[in-house]
């Protein structure tokens, strides 16, 4: 476990996954969920694949290869290659297991950053294979849902900006097809109020950039926590109906498997693509009050 500190905050992560496991404010107030029965992580990064492939299973130039769902990063110890008082760096490559379940070779990096109140987390995949390699990568941070308890009945509100009423959210893919089912999503001028249904058929999911930013209310409608990203798709879990106190915000460059995908790995939607020397950096910021 690597701390990293200013006036504002203490941070700390994990080299297992390379996992954010605390925020704390200057009073020692903690905003992340510490994990438990409900759920037992706290803020994985899910790669090379965002949600699941069918069956665990897909296919590179014809040859079958299996991951578990969100990929095998969260549950893969990272290497600490640099640390100061405000930043830690973690990284990970290819190995001979990984190559076993993805076959490419790459290497991937992960900072988190303090600038004040704020957390700049930051994605680095290069590609250092002879070939084009392809994946998806997502952050799945859990925070504490202000106001709530465990046990108790899941509530609260996020404002989701730029502010408007009009939004669609991804329910599903139509079986065998690449188009997807879109839903609309009802806010009050952007604002966003959830509980324990909300979430009845899994994460909800706003795709095609429409939004850049999230903020996890208060009870008195103060900021509590604030997500800024620039993904394609941000998405909202918590656990259904098991009471859990906390809201996942999770910045995703990826998505499931449409259903009876049987296609190439590279051409599934929201792919991301990198040729041999190239790389792919993109970061998203927590803002803590």
């Amino acid at each position: 476990m690597e701390q990293i500190r200013n006036e504002h905050l203490t941070v700390e992560v994990s080299e297992m996954g390379a996992e954010l496991q605390s925020i704390k404010d200057s009073e020692g107030r903690e905003y992340l969920w510490q994990g438990g029965d409900k759920w037992p992580r706290r803020s994985p990064i899910l790669f090379p694949i965002v949600c699941s492939v069918n069956d665990d299973t897909y296919t590179v130039d014809g040859r079958e290869y299996h991951l578990p769902r969100h990929g095998f990063a969260r549950d893969t110890k990272f290497k600490l290659i640099a640390q100061g008082e405000h930043k830690v760096t973690y990284a990970l490559h290819e190995t001979e297991e990984t190559l076993k379940v993805y076959p490419y070779k790459f290497n991937l990096g992960i900072s988190y950053r303090l600038s004040g109140n704020k957390i700049h987390v930051v994605w680095h995949v290069e590609n250092t294979d002879t070939r084009d390699i392809h994946f998806q990568i997502g952050g799945h941070p859990a925070f504490l849902a202000p106001g709530c308890e465990e046990d108790e009945e899941l509530r609260g509100a996020i404002a989701l900006s730029p502010l408007t009423s009009k939004l669609s959210t991804l329910k599903s893919y139509i079986d065998g097809s690449h188009e997807m089912t879109e839903v609309p999503l009802e806010t009050q001028d952007g604002f966003v109020v959830f509980n324990d249904e909300f979430f009845a058929n899994d994460s909800v999911k706003i795709h095609n950039c429409q939004t850049s930013q999230a903020v996890l209310l208060n009870p008195d409608g103060s900021p509590a926590v604030t997500v800024d990203y620039k993904c394609p798709i941000i998405a909202f879990w918590s656990p259904y109906q098991k009471k859990a106190p906390f809201v996942c915000i999770e910045p995703w460059y990826g998505l499931g498997d449409p259903r009876g995908w049987k296609g190439e790995f590279k051409d599934k939607p929201y792919m991301n693509h990198l040729q041999p020397g190239s790389s792919f950096m993109s970061e998203y910021i927590i803002t803590i009050g």
